[in-house]
């Protein structure tokens, strides 16, 4: 009999706990009223030409999230347990005229939000534009100067290399970057270290927010700049002397495989000529006439807008005196001095010859 009392006893407690463990979950989280979903845009999985937003809910239980075209189902996700998270994605086009909604609901009450295409995936807000210029091999640092961060998106021409959330970093590093980007987690500043010609390009920094706000860097990566080279230039030496110019001097400053710069010839700190080239990686030549007595200081600069290299223009070596015309008159002059010498030697050797002679007949006659 007490065994009988004792074994019922320990069913109706355990029991009792089995009920409590399996109900208590359900009640804490079915009572607690629904969240409103949220809406952004999805930058990790937006295609090029269309847009994909996320509607998501947080700490939610036996709920189902769904997208609505109006009153025609799209899709839907139900939980049963806890989750700390429910989302489901959309794909819309930019100027979808269609009215989507996503809704989360239970058995007793749902909540509503509605997509404003045009505010989540139309063009961003432009906040701050900045041209940025680096040296090839060099760090670049871009900075939004983020007064809050909670969710930010980095952008290279439109596809995503960088993301923010919550404190929760993930880089895209492609073969691109293939290991450069860092994103700092306090500031949302993104660094692309040890840069090269493909970081070429516009960065796009995007919150989200209503509606969305973005920030544009145009990062240049510039090469090293070659020294610039002073010849003399042969082929206007003869059309100078045609011209009768023959007391000036031509020279070329030039420099091969350059795009971004500009080649100038300088007086002292005056500039005299300059010639400019953009895009193009192409060769650079710019002339200049001399004095072959100039004493002015000539340099000729290649400058980009963050460096330069200069080469100074040396008159006495390149310039000395006019091709073809520096030996000759040496020469000439030199030969007319010698005849001239050999011609009083001669004579002067014929006087003496002379008077000898005299002094001998003058005295053989005395004799």
């Amino acid at each position: 009999m007490e065994n009988s009392i004792l074994l019922i006893f320990l069913w109706l407690l355990c029991g009792a706990e089995s009920d409590e463990m399996t109900v208590l979950p359900g009640d804490i989280y079915t009572d607690l009223p629904l969240p409103t979903p949220k809406i952004i845009r999805d930058y990790a999985k937006s295609p090029v030409t269309d847009c994909m937003v996320e509607c998501s809910a947080v700490n939610v239980s036996h709920v189902t999230l769904s997208w609505y075209k109006g009153n025609s189902l799209q899709s839907n996700v139900s939980v049963s347990d806890h989750i700390r998270k429910i989302f489901l994605h959309l794909e819309v086009e930019y100027h979808d005229k269609n009215t989507y909604s996503c809704v989360i609901n239970n058995t007793i009450s749902k909540q509503t939000q509605h997509l404003n295409i045009s505010q989540i995936c139309g063009p961003c807000v432009v906040i701050k534009q900045s041209a940025m210029p680096v040296k090839e091999g060099d760090d670049v640092t871009l900075h939004p100067d983020l007064e809050e961060i909670d969710q930010l998106f980095w952008l290279f021409q439109g596809k995503l290399i960088a993301e923010l959330n919550n404190k929760d970093i993930q880089l895209y590093n492609n073969e691109r970057f293939n290991g450069r980007l860092k994103l700092d987690i306090e500031t949302g500043n993104l660094t692309i270290t040890n840069t090269k010609k493909p970081h070429n390009g516009y960065y796009e920094l995007q919150i989200n927010s209503v509606p969305s706000k973005c920030w544009v860097f145009n990062v240049t990566v510039h090469a090293h700049l070659p020294v610039p080279v002073i010849n003399r230039d042969s082929s206007q030496c003869s059309s100078s002397s045609e011209r009768s110019s023959e007391s000036r001097c031509s020279l070329v400053c030039s420099v091969l495989n350059v795009s971004h710069v500009t080649l100038s010839w300088y007086k002292g700190i005056s500039v005299l000529s300059s010639i400019s080239v953009c895009d193009l990686s192409i060769s650079l030549s710019l002339p200049l006439e001399v004095e072959y007595q100039d004493n002015n200081t000539y340099s000729c600069v290649l400058n980009n807008t963050i460096s330069n290299q200069t080469t100074h223009l040396d008159i006495s070596r390149l310039c000395l005196e006019p091709d073809g015309q520096s030996q000759q008159p040496v020469m000439i002059s030199g030969w007319v001095v010698a005849a001239v010498l050999i011609v009083l030697l001669v004579i002067a050797c014929v006087k003496i010859w002379q008077y000898k002679r005299e002094i001998r007949m003058e005295a053989s006659r005395e004799a």
